[in-house]
């Protein structure tokens, strides 16, 4: 066992060394989808699907995904920007683009206010896409038929989400059986730290934070240079919620507004350096608050193990469909190190050489897709990330993205043992 944790240690220093040798920052530049972070869209890309080994057919596919498109999921957003601008505008404290951002938003925020966190019709079209590509690009799995099951958080976009990538599978896989529910106990592994305070549990360990968010925004955010832009006085921040709040909220409306308005009506509103300084403090504030957390969806991976090991066994599932959050997503990919993305780090500037929030977009999904043969008594899997083939660096593969499903099993067990629940 020694001699395993200084292998991991000495492959970790390793990868480490080899992360920082690209820029993060430019990535983002390049690319307004990814300084939306969690709030873009999905982001539908040509995948690869590399073979598998000789003889062996896919046969199940365990899934998590996110929810869709929506509004704001806090109608905070909306509410506190109306209100600030309003209060601005009653002073005659807004310069000319402030006066018209401020009629902009007036005429636009009032239908998504409204509907804040629900659903919109792209998140839907997401959802039954996915649901179509998980067919084309593993017609095997369903062919024959068999029973799916899927399973939502309560929360009503992660419902309709559900809905959507049902319909659509049984459009292009006729012959399954699929069930549905959204039921409170499930939150346990849909949603671990959402669940029902009866069963919800808190798991030991802790993943060391370098530094606090708040430290780390005030060192990154750019403030009075965005304010300038849309208000000639500011002292009256301090009275409605202060000139963070604002700058948070703006800073998330304009991450996400393009998944249900067309117009580009904001994107003068931060430069792209500006831009760039906020995808940072956002992306640092979703590792602390749900990277950090990672081990708190132990649940969520062994629900995984657990109810693969059934089909395996012959239970008749051909797929099991979790719909929930990026809370979620963004907690269980470090806890699995996908593509080496559970690095702890030391120092903050560090975190997004590991953790990069834009690999969660609206409709995440990780998939399971395993793989059985006649002549091989082994069960391969492969793994993928929003329709990309990743790696587990913890693991050895077999061939390319393949693994045993044996490791990963051990893996886990490994796992549930080192983080009990208290």
């Amino acid at each position: 066992m020694k001699r395993l944790i200084i292998t991991l240690l000495a492959f970790t220093a390793f990868l480490c060394a080899g992360a920082q040798n690209y820029n993060v920052l430019d990535i983002v530049r390049s690319d307004r989808r990814l300084v939306s972070g969690c709030e873009g869209p999905y982001r539908f890309e040509e995948t690869v699907q590399t073979p598998a080994p000789r003889g062996f057919k896919p046969f199940y596919i365990s899934h998590y995904g996110r929810h869709g498109s929506r509004y704001a999921w806090n109608a905070g957003t909306y509410t506190t920007i109306q209100r600030v601008l309003a209060a601005a505008a009653s002073v005659e404290a807004l310069t000319p683009r402030g006066i018209k951002f401020f009629g902009d938003f007036t005429a636009f925020y009032e239908v998504p206010l409204m509907n804040a966190g629900d659903l919109v019709e792209l998140g839907e079209q997401q959802h039954r896409e996915i649901a179509r590509m998980m067919v084309r690009d593993f017609p095997k799995v369903f062919a024959d038929g068999g029973k799916v099951l899927a399973m939502s958080s309560t929360s009503q976009r992660a419902i309709v989400s559900m809905n959507a990538f049902c319909v659509s599978l049984q459009k292009y896989a006729p012959k399954v059986d699929i069930e549905g529910n959204s039921l409170h106990t499930n939150m346990l592994f849909i949603n671990p730290t959402s669940a029902p305070r009866e069963i919800r549990q808190q798991r030991e360990g802790n993943v060391p934070l370098p530094e606090t968010l708040e430290q780390f925004r005030n060192r990154k955010y750019i403030v009075d240079d965005v304010l300038n832009r849309l208000f000639t006085d500011t002292s009256f921040l301090d009275e409605v919620g202060g000139k963070t709040q604002f700058l948070s909220e703006l800073a998330m409306l304009w991450r996400g507004y393009h998944n249900y308005c067309d117009d580009d009506w904001m994107e003068d509103i931060f430069t792209p350096e500006e831009a760039l300084a906020y995808w940072e403090v956002d992306n640092y504030d979703c590792y602390v608050g749900h990277g950090a957390q990672r081990y708190q969806q132990i649940p969520l991976v062994l629900d995984i193990v657990n109810r693969a090991d059934e089909a395996i066994a012959g239970s008749g599932y051909k797929a099991h469909l979790r719909f929930g959050h990026d809370t979620v997503v963004n907690a269980v990919c470090p806890l699995l190190n996908i593509d080496g993305c559970g690095q702890i780090v030391d120092k903050a500037d560090d975190v997004k050489y590991w953790f990069q929030n834009y690999d969660t977009p609206m409709a995440a999904n990780i998939q399971f897709i395993l793989y059985r043969s006649k002549r091989d008594s082994r069960i391969l899997f492969k793994l993928l990330r929003n329709g990309h083939e990743a790696t587990l660096p913890q693991l050895t593969p077999v061939s390319g993205p393949y693994y045993d499903w044996n490791d990963f099993r051990a893996w886990v067990q490994r796992l549930d043992a080192e983080h009990p629940v208290r």
